[in-house]
C-alpha cells in the first residue's frame, strides 16, 4: 500500500484539485509531501523496527498508515489534505523497511529469494498498476468526489492486513531497551536534515525548486559527511549507531547494489509520470485509458518478479544483468518507435511489445538485486539496511522524475506541441540510466566472482557489527 500510493495519486490530481478547490502547486504537494515524509523515514523506520522489534513497528506503522489514509479522505481543505499526506507517507516510510527485514528475519536461503521474489512482483505491481487503479476508482465514483477513495481503499486492505500479520508474523520475546544507546537521535536528524536537503529540491522542481533551492545541495553534502563523522564515532564509543558505515565499506555487495538500485529507480520510477502526461495531455486519453496503455509492463514485471525469486540463488547477479539488458531494449525500443512513427494514432498499440519486454526486465531487477544486496547483512541491521536501500530508491525516484518529466516538457515546447517526440527523447534517457545501472551490474558480476561464496562472506559479516 506504501508504494502504491506513491504512484496512485498521479492520475487523482486534477480530480482534487477541482474536488477540493485548491491551485496547481498546492495540488502537486498531495503527491511531493508524500514522497517527501515517505524518503525522510526509511532508515529511521528500519532501525526502529531493528531495536524495538519489526512485528511491532509493521503494526504500529500500518496501524498509524490506515488512519491517516481515512485521514486523507476525509480532507475538507487543502491544508488539511497536505498535512494528512505528509503524515501517511511518514507512516509509509517506516512500514515499508519492516517488509524486507521480516523477510531476513523469517527466512534463509532459496526461500529468502523466493520471498523476496514476491515482494518484487509486489513492488513492480505497486508502482506501474497505481495509474490503472487510480483511474478505475474515478471512474466508479467520480471525478468530483473519486480522489477521496483514492484513500479510502487502504482502510479495509489495511484492517485486513493487520488482522493478518497479527496471526501470521511471529513475535519475538520482548527486551528491555535503553533508548540513549539503542537510538541514535543525533544520527536521525543528520540523516534526515541530509536527505531533506536531496529530496526538497526535486520535489519542487515543478515549482521552480531547482533554481530556488539550488543551495540545498551543497548543504545536503556537508551534512552528510558530518552524519558519517557522528556514525563512526558512535560506533567508536560502543553504541549503536543509525547506520553502521561499515555496511557500505565491509558488507560484499551491498555498496553496489545500493547504487544499481538508485541508478535504476532514476529511469524506472521516472516513466510513470512521462507515459500519464504523454497520454492524457498528448493523446488525450482518460486517466484509465491512461493507466490501461502501461498494464503489459506492470503484468510483465509481476510475472517475471515471480519466476526470478526462484532462479536468483542459482544464477545469482547474471540475472540482474540480464533484466537491465531487456529494460533498456524496452524503452529503447519505445523511445525509437516514438521517434519513427511520431504520427501515428495507434502508437499505444505499437507500444505494447515493447514495455512487455521492458516489464520483464524490470520483474529481473528489483527482487533479485534486493536479495543479493542483502544476503550478506547481519539479520540485527536488515530494518535499517533495507531501509537505507529504498531511500536510495526514493531518492532516484525524485531525481529520475524531475529529469525526465522535465526534459519531456522542454521538448513539447521546443517541438511546438509534438508529444511523441518528446515521449522518444524522455524514454530514450531513461534508457540511459538503465544503461549506467547495467555498467555497475556488470562490474559487480565480475567482483562477486573474485569473492568467496556467499555463505563464508555471512560469516564474517555477521561478526563485524560488533566489534
Amino acid at each position: 500500500m506504501g508504494l502504491l500510493d506513491v504512484s496512485i495519486v498521479n492520475v487523482a490530481l486534477p480530480s482534487i484539485q477541482k474536488g477540493i478547490g485548491t491551485d496547481a502547486g498546492t495540488a502537486q504537494w498531495v503527491v511531493s509531501g508524500y514522497a517527501l515524509t515517505f524518503g525522510l523515514v526509511l532508515v529511521s523506520g528500519g532501525r526502529l523496527g531493528d531495536a524495538l522489534g519489526r512485528r511491532r513497528m509493521f503494526l504500529i506503522a500500518l496501524a498509524l498508515f490506515v488512519a491517516t489514509s481515512a485521514l486523507a479522505g476525509a480532507a475538507m481543505s487543502p491544508l488539511w489534505l497536505v498535512i494528512a499526506r505528509l503524515l501517511q507517507g511518514g507512516a509509509a516510510g517506516m512500514l515499508t523497511p519492516q517488509n524486507s527485514g521480516l523477510i531476513q528475519d523469517l527466512f534463509r536461503g532459496a526461500e529468502r529469494g523466493r520471498a523476496f521474489g514476491v515482494f518484487g512482483a509486489v513492488v513492480g505491481i505497486s508502482t506501474a498498476v497505481g495509474p490503472v487503479l487510480g483511474g478505475v476508482i474515478l471512474a466508479l465514483f467520480g471525478e468530483q468526489n473519486g480522489w477521496r477513495w483514492v484513500f479510502y481503499v487502504n482502510v479495509p486492505i489495511g484492517v485486513v492486513a493487520f488482522a493478518l500479520a497479527m496471526k501470521l508474523v511471529p513475535a519475538k520475546p520482548g527486551r528491555r531497551l535503553n533508548l540513549r544507546r539503542e537510538i541514535d537521535f543525533v544520527g536521525i536528524v543528520l540523516l534526515g536534515l541530509t536527505v531533506l536537503g536531496i529530496l526538497l529540491p526535486l520535489v519542487e522542481a515543478e515549482e521552480d525548486g531547482l533554481a530556488r533551492l539550488w543551495w540545498m545541495f551543497p548543504a545536503a553534502v556537508v551534512l552528510g559527511a558530518v552524519f558519517v563523522w557522528w556514525e563512526r564515532r558512535v560506533v567508536r564509543v560502543r553504541r549503536s549507531p543509525l547506520i553502521d558505515i561499515r555496511l557500505y565499506t565491509s558488507t560484499p555487495g551491498y555498496a553496489s547494489g545500493a547504487s544499481l538500485a538508485t541508478v535504476y529507480f532514476c529511469g524506472f520510477a521516472g516513466i510513470w509520470l512521462v507515459f500519464a502526461m504523454f497520454f492524457q495531455q498528448g493523446l488525450g486519453y482518460s486517466p484509465l485509458e491512461s493507466g490501461l496503455s502501461v498494464t503489459p509492463f506492470a503484468i510483465g514485471s509481476a510475472i517475471a518478479a515471480a519466476v526470478a525469486g526462484r532462479l536468483v540463488s542459482r544464477l545469482g547477479r547474471r540475472l540482474t544483468v540480464a533484466g537491465l539488458t531487456l529494460v533498456v531494449l524496452g524503452l529503447g525500443t519505445v523511445g525509437l518507435l516514438s521517434w519513427l512513427l511520431p504520427d501515428t494514432g495507434h502508437i499505444g498499440l505499437i507500444l505494447i511489445a515493447p514495455l512487455l519486454i521492458g516489464g520483464i526486465g524490470g520483474g529481473m531487477v528489483i527482487s533479485p538485486n534486493t536479495t543479493l544486496t542483502l544476503e550478506c547483512v547481519p539479520t540485527s541491521m536488515a530494518g535499517v539496511a533495507g531501509g537505507a536501500l529504498q531511500t536510495g530508491q526514493r531518492i532516484g525516484t525524485a531525481i529520475g522524475t524531475a529529469v525526465l518529466a522535465g526534459i519531456f516538457r522542454s521538448v513539447v515546447t521546443a517541438a511546438h506541441g509534438d508529444y511523441t517526440i518528446a515521449l522518444a527523447v524522455a524514454m530514450l534517457c531513461a534508457a540511459c540510466f538503465v544503461l549506467v545501472a547495467l555498467a555497475l551490474g556488470i562490474g559487480e558480476l565480475r567482483a562477486r566472482r573474485a569473492r568467496p561464496s556467499a555463505g563464508q562472506l555471512q560469516e564474517v559479516t555477521m561478526a563485524a557489527p560488533s566489534e
